[in-house]
């Protein structure tokens, strides 16, 4: 059996980039297609030993730091992979690579991260933070984001098989594309973030200053509480506008490596999460150091986080209802016990993975052989 692996872009190492590594572990001498591939950024580390291919993006002129505005010409481009060689590709997907053209008696199985956010249900979210909402340039983002949707809905036929990342995105899926996916979840790394039973008294958040990331809805948040402490890791475009919202009693640190992140996680009475994810892989991470998680009610944390038990929820993203679970967390009407908190955690780790992820595999390709006869 011939194996290739699709993914939209390899530049930073993120959550779909870890879920593709451990699955090449599981066929570590399958090739990867790319649209671009930084060879000199932190990807290269699960790539050793897969050949990996790129598109003629690749040989644009600084493909590899504006490759997102070339979004309009990425259908085109993942079309032009030649796969015919191979009997199963499996595309890693959270925008594009869905989208590769196989043959009928080729399998194709995505995982599927996501349905492409920006042109479906968060466009709307989207062109707001771009400042795309009315003129001319709007008009042309619209049209595009139009075309890509017309292009994503008709691509899914050729996917043969579906998974979801979490319940979220499987109605996600079926919203989009009127297809069943099987949920499995992604591989956490909880080995590399060991349990702490000792707190100390500040709370913690660590994002990518984003938008969607709502940093500043908990710097606002804390800024009115200014008797307790919160540290803030992470750099990004809207890190100067959360500064200057910043308190005496809040500590922006900026980008931090991967230690001093994994020590401010176990030393820290909670972490705080406010976005709505399709998953959410840092809160587990906190969960595994057993640090309790205060989170937003919606998305994938309501499968990653146990009420009561590892975290609390709240319900609208704004200042007070953070405000509010905070109060809560702080009432002493709930127990949290930094073993159990690791416990589930672990529930979502990479061994877990990767064993449902290759029994899923293989099933389906009995399927697929069974059917051909």
């Amino acid at each position: 059996m011939q194996i290739a692996f699709v993914h939209d872009w390899l530049i930073d190492k993120g959550g779909s980039e870890n879920t593709l590594a451990a699955m090449l572990e599981l066929w570590p001498d399958a090739p990867v297609y790319t649209l671009v591939y930084n060879s000199r950024g932190p990807c290269q580390s699960f790539l050793h030993g897969h050949q990996t291919y790129t598109s003629f993006l690749q040989k644009l002129t600084q493909a590899t730091r504006r490759y997102r505005s070339f979004l309009p010409l990425m259908p085109l481009v993942v079309e032009q992979f030649d796969l015919s060689g191979y009997d199963l590709v499996i595309s890693s997907s959270h925008a594009v690579a869905k989208g590769v053209l196989t043959g009928p008696d080729q399998l194709h199985i995505c995982m599927c991260y996501s349905p492409i956010r920006y042109a479906w249900d968060l466009q709307h979210q989207y062109l707001h933070e771009s400042g795309l909402e009315e003129g001319l340039k709007s008009f042309l983002v619209r049209a595009i984001l139009h075309y890509i949707r017309l292009w994503d809905v008709r691509t899914a036929n050729g996917v043969d098989k579906f998974i979801a990342i979490s319940e979220f995105i499987a109605r996600r899926i079926w919203k989009v594309y009127r297809r069943e996916a099987t949920i499995i979840y992604p591989p956490v790394d909880v080995e590399n973030f060991l349990l702490r039973e000792q707190k100390e008294n500040f709370y913690l958040t660590a994002s990518r200053m984003v938008p969607y990331k709502r940093i500043d809805l908990i710097v606002e948040a804390f800024s009115m509480m200014p008797d307790k402490k919160l540290v803030v890791i992470g750099d990004g475009p809207d890190f100067k506008k959360i500064q200057a919202r910043a308190k005496s009693n809040i500590e922006l640190l900026g980008y931090q490596p991967l230690d001093v992140l994994r020590d401010y996680m176990q030393r820290a009475k909670a972490f705080i999460f406010a976005a709505e994810e399709d998953f959410g892989i840092t809160p587990l991470e906190a969960q595994a150091c057993g640090t309790p998680v205060i989170a937003y009610g919606k998305g994938g944390a309501l499968e990653t986080i146990i009420e009561g038990k590892t975290g609390l929820f709240f319900n609208q993203q704004s200042p007070e209802s953070l405000r509010q679970a905070i109060k809560w967390f702080e009432s002493g009407e709930y127990q949290f016990d930094p073993k159990v908190i690791r416990g589930n955690a672990e529930r979502f780790n990479t061994q877990r993975f990767q064993k449902e992820f290759g029994a899923f595999v293989q099933k389906a390709w009995e399927e697929h052989i069974i059917a051909q006869r």
